[in-house]
């Protein structure tokens, strides 16, 4: 286990004006590796989703900034649950930003978004706060699922989405074969 796998971690809003998201985004991940901040600031998010219109029959694709005036900030939370000083200090004086969303003001730090809500926002932006699971499987393969309502029982996958870091696989349920979804880290190759 590295030292960077026990830094508990906590999503903050930053309030920015309004179209000046990007500037932030950028000026914030610029000042995060000038002043040495990278084991304190983690990842910034400009919460935006992808959305398809059909105007005059033509497709078009754009990106909408799902909530302007906001910037995610992921940062390193020390036992308390609160963002350190240094961190607190370097995002609240970058340039754009106007202050942190859940703060009291008179120089108090605000609270972190709660589990449920970064995954609810993660998720409309198409994205995973789940780790990455390099799993070795093959279609055709049995394997255990560990986790969910088949656990315990075996399965034969029968597609594989690394992307989405999903596959599917028939599993007997009352004599009959089932088919279910199962994420990666829900299930064990090793039987």
């Amino acid at each position: 286990m590295t030292e960077s796998d026990e830094i508990e971690k906590a999503w903050f809003v930053v309030h920015t004006y309004s179209g000046y998201e990007h500037k932030v985004k950028a000026n914030l991940e610029s000042r995060t590796q000038t002043m040495g901040m990278t084991e304190q600031i983690f990842r910034i998010l400009v919460p935006e989703q992808e959305v398809t219109t059909v105007q005059d029959g033509e497709v078009k694709t754009s990106v909408e900034n799902d909530f302007p005036g906001y910037v995610l900030v992921e940062m390193a939370t020390p036992q308390d649950g609160n963002m350190t000083d240094e961190a607190w200090y370097v995002v609240r004086n970058t340039p754009g930003v106007t202050g942190f969303l859940g703060s009291h003001g008179a120089g108090s730090k605000p609270n972190s978004l709660l589990p449920e809500e970064v995954e609810l926002l993660m998720k409309r932006m198409g994205m995973t706060t789940r780790e990455v699971v390099d799993l070795d499987v093959e279609v055709g393969q049995t394997i255990k699922i560990v986790n969910g309502p088949f656990n315990g029982m075996e399965g034969i996958v029968t597609s594989i989405d690394a992307e989405k870091q999903s596959l599917e696989a028939t599993v007997e349920v009352f004599g009959r074969e089932t088919p279910t979804e199962l994420a990666f880290n829900d299930v064990d190759v090793n039987i």
